[in-house]
């Protein structure tokens, strides 16, 4: 349904999306994924027909984005990572408002806004100024604008950002059901996001992307391979990088940056049908580190997810 091919944006010097290829199937459930200043962001809004590309190209269905952004402009529903609502607006106004900008008839605007509002679930905020909401409420009264004239494909950016806990699992539980009527990409940043809701990944790190396939498949891609969290005293990474490469097995090392404290924090990445844990303790014991922890983890989507973007 949709196709990209070879998409590049260059912000001046600098190349936000490079070369970037995938299709995204109909009724498909599509997380894109990757950090913070990935090309996420960019390559939806060229998606958008928001802005154009410095070369490549997007299909959706039998249009281009060169010359039928208009018509590809109603058929998806757009909610970036910020709602862009008229904050002065009260809820329902803001609906009737979005519905005749996008030429809804006027006899069935009613209903259509009050089936928004029970999927949505904003039917107690209905009657409310918008800059009275919570950042949850808001994020959902801009999902009812996308599908205010009920699009075929759903664009989300970051729609779960900066909401709580019970929020975002109240998002997560609409993106499951309207997935099943309609072809969704959803970007994040956040892996649980992917793993709950989206049949198939797309990772991109650095404008490129680093992996495309379903997050069962990704995982199983790792087969049997396993981490060994390590914790040391009185040690230094490059010494105990040095003297753990000698051991057979053990495809890398790195420190791993989401411990912080004054020890050494280390992730240690093994081949599958091998059980290095009595090697790496050996050489810990000869060398007088001391061990604070130890842990031995199967790699899981996060794992994965952090190791392909290091190495893209």
């Amino acid at each position: 349904m949709i196709s990209i091919k070879d998409l590049t944006k260059y912000y001046g010097a600098t190349c936000a999306v490079d070369h970037v290829n995938f299709e995204v199937n109909k009724g498909e459930i599509l997380g894109l994924l990757g950090p913070n200043g990935a090309g996420k962001t960019t390559t939806l809004r060229i998606l958008t027909c928001y802005m154009p590309p410095t070369s490549g190209d997007i299909t959706v269905g039998e249009y281009n984005i060169y010359d039928d952004n208009l018509k590809i402009k109603k058929m998806i529903g757009y909610l970036p990572e910020s709602a862009p609502l008229y904050k002065h607006m009260i809820v329902y106004d803001y609906l009737c408002y979005i519905a005749d900008i996008r030429e809804i008839d006027k006899t069935k605007q009613n209903q259509r806004i009050h089936e928004l509002a029970d999927i949505c679930g904003i039917n107690e905020v209905m009657h409310k100024n918008i800059d009275e909401l919570s950042k949850g409420y808001k994020q959902r009264v801009g999902l009812a604008h996308a599908l205010l004239s009920d699009p075929e494909i759903l664009v989300l950016d970051e729609p779960t950002s900066g909401l709580d806990p019970n929020q975002v699992v109240e998002m997560r539980e609409i993106v499951k059901t309207l997935g099943k009527t309609k072809t969704i990409i959803l970007s994040t940043h956040i892996l649980p996001e992917v793993e709950a809701t989206c049949d198939r990944v797309v990772i991109i790190d650095k404008g490129k992307i680093a992996a495309d396939d379903s997050t069962e498949r990704l995982r199983k891609s790792a087969g049997d391979a396993y981490i060994i969290n390590l914790s040391l005293k009185n040690a230094e990474f490059g010494e105990v990088k040095t003297k753990l490469h000698g051991i057979a097995g053990i495809q890398s090392i790195e420190v791993n940056q989401l411990q912080r404290n004054e020890l050494l924090n280390i992730q240690v990445n093994c081949t599958a049908g091998t059980d290095l844990r009595e090697d790496i303790y050996n050489v810990v014991k000869s060398n007088n580190w001391v061990m604070m922890e130890y842990m031995r983890e199967i790699k899981s989507l996060e794992n994965i997810f952090r190791q392909l973007t290091r190495e893209n």
